[in-house]
């Protein structure tokens, strides 16, 4: 990685992600192997970086590792194995800062998502494991002002919406009278908040991502006291 700090994506980010569109193979990848390495890749670490002060100040347990393998960027190469998809390569930069707990407890997470068509974050958990879901849900239904308030909070109401799947019925266990029920039929808990591609251009890009996650921090609050790790 390169000394300077960048808060900011680049045009050529976008420029390289469009060509990967247009070529994903490997021959094509391989041959521009340098170019990733340059424009995406060290373009992202030095955007996680660049989070590391800020989630220590709000999420302190919440990790912003900027390393190649096994820190907080997503790998480009898809896994194709099961999948009818078999282009080796994801057209897109993940971005996930992880609780420090991850490795043994299935938790929230904050999420950044660039790619040539949408920009967005998120934050909460997608399609979380049967346990973790069951602690939300009962969370839910025996906190429900505690829930109010935290899918109510002003900054995170103004900017996130929460998305995936929902269960027809109510889950087993669960009064089908609740006053939450519709969000106890959640399968995942997952907020997020839609940005222009521009804006990940824009020198401020890091300070809203930092602003928006910040918005978030009841909603985040709530899930992490659900499956029993700190905020």
């Amino acid at each position: 990685m390169a000394q300077q700090s960048c808060r900011r994506f680049e045009e050529r980010t976008i420029k390289f992600l469009r060509e990967l569109e247009a070529n994903n193979n490997r021959e094509w990848f391989k041959a521009n192997k340098n170019r990733y390495d340059e424009d995406v890749l060290d373009v992202a670490l030095h955007f996680i970086q660049s989070m590391q002060d800020p989630l220590m100040d709000f999420a302190p347990h919440f990790t912003a590792v900027p390393t190649r393998i096994g820190g907080s960027l997503m790998r480009v190469y898809r896994d194709t194995r099961f999948s009818k998809n078999k282009l080796p390569y994801k057209t897109n930069i993940g971005i996930q800062f992880r609780h420090e707990r991850a490795r043994d407890v299935h938790s929230p997470g904050y999420y950044v998502h660039i790619s040539t068509h949408e920009v967005f974050v998120g934050v909460g958990m997608w399609r979380p494991d049967s346990d973790p879901l069951r602690q939300i849900r009962d969370r839910i239904a025996s906190r429900p002002g505690e829930w109010t308030r935290a899918i109510g909070a002003q900054g995170f109401k103004r900017n996130f919406k929460l998305g995936g799947e929902c269960l027809k019925r109510p889950p087993r266990g669960f009064d089908k009278e609740h006053p939450m029920i519709e969000d106890i039929k959640r399968k995942s808990f997952m907020a997020v908040r839609n940005m222009a591609v521009e804006d990940c251009l824009k020198p401020q890009f890091q300070r809203s991502v930092e602003t928006s996650f910040k918005q978030a921090t009841p909603f985040m609050q709530f899930l992490c006291s659900a499956v029993g790790v700190k905020l």
